[in-house]
């Protein structure tokens, strides 16, 4: 049974007119315990339908921080207007809102199949709102103080849907400052339309987000490859990729043919190497 908690939109940052990100602190006591990458549910009244229309998000926030859920959220225009992001849209700071308790299975791995510790490199690949949960997965791995390696690759279409560029360029730096041997992390993102004129102070990589794991013209290593200084195996190198499920095929049309297995097609061991969360 769904169990509905009261919260208040305690803060909105619009980064574009269809782009936000909001936080909903609970009305009552502290965010509940979660594991990074669930989702909560969020739930408003319809004025138009007379009823509570209720959606899945994403949590960006790490476990550790228990004053608020904080989402980054896409309001849905085409083909048809989303039901509850037009109407989270038209909300302000303090207006009340509907949440159910995090849920999910979308979470970091610590053990292999056998039971031995999992420490493969991370490739965290985000397309646009995808990028939400590899948000919280950073955030906690550095609240708990992991050493294991950290690579996010996030994809949009244009500069200003990079929602966390910031912070993570202040992680990256934050490794470099402190060595990777006590924080290992690495951000690179890609824009999909470098073509376009507003995007035309971008000098970095062009392109899907999955372009980051496809070799180079006349060369045998992509662009991940080169970043990290060694050649991506299935023994040193995990997947989690989230996003439309262009992003969810496109990563595995390249990661398959290389022996890469998903959590969904796992070895008779019951060994895989990636898991992925798709939203449409």
């Amino acid at each position: 049974m769904v169990v509905d908690n009261k919260g208040t939109i305690s803060y909105i940052r619009v980064l574009k007119e269809d782009l936000a990100i909001f936080r909903v602190t609970p009305n009552d006591g502290p965010i509940p315990d979660f594991k990074a990458g669930q989702f909560v549910t969020l739930g408003l009244h319809i004025p138009t339908e007379g009823k509570i229309v209720r959606r899945a998000y994403s949590i960006a926030s790490q476990p550790e921080q228990k004053k608020s859920f904080e989402l980054v959220i896409r309001w849905v225009r085409k083909p048809v207007p989303g039901r509850l992001t037009t109407e989270l849209f038209s909300k302000k700071e303090g207006d009340e809102i509907i949440w159910v308790k995090p849920t999910g299975i979308f979470t970091i791995n610590e053990k292999l199949h056998n039971g031995a510790p999992d420490n493969r490199r991370m490739v965290l690949i985000g397309g646009g709102t995808g990028l939400a949960p590899f948000i919280s997965y950073s955030l906690h791995m550095k609240a708990i103080g992991s050493r294991r390696e950290i690579v996010v690759l996030h994809g949009a279409s244009y500069v200003d849907e990079l929602s966390y560029r910031e912070l993570l360029t202040e992680l990256e730096q934050e490794s470099i400052d402190s060595g990777r041997d006590k924080w290992n992390f690495r951000y690179r993102a890609s824009i999909s339309r470098p073509q376009e004129w507003f995007n035309r102070s971008w000098g970095g990589q062009k392109g899907r987000v999955e372009t980051f794991l496809r070799p180079k013209a006349g060369t045998d290593r992509s662009p991940l490859e080169e970043l990290v200084g060694e050649k991506i195996t299935t023994e040193n190198t995990s997947f989690y990729v989230c996003g439309w499920q262009g992003t969810v095929d496109g990563s595995l049309d390249y990661l398959v043919p290389k022996g890469f297995v998903t959590e969904r097609n796992k070895r008779k061991d019951g060994s895989y190497e990636v898991k992925f969360e798709s939203y449409g």
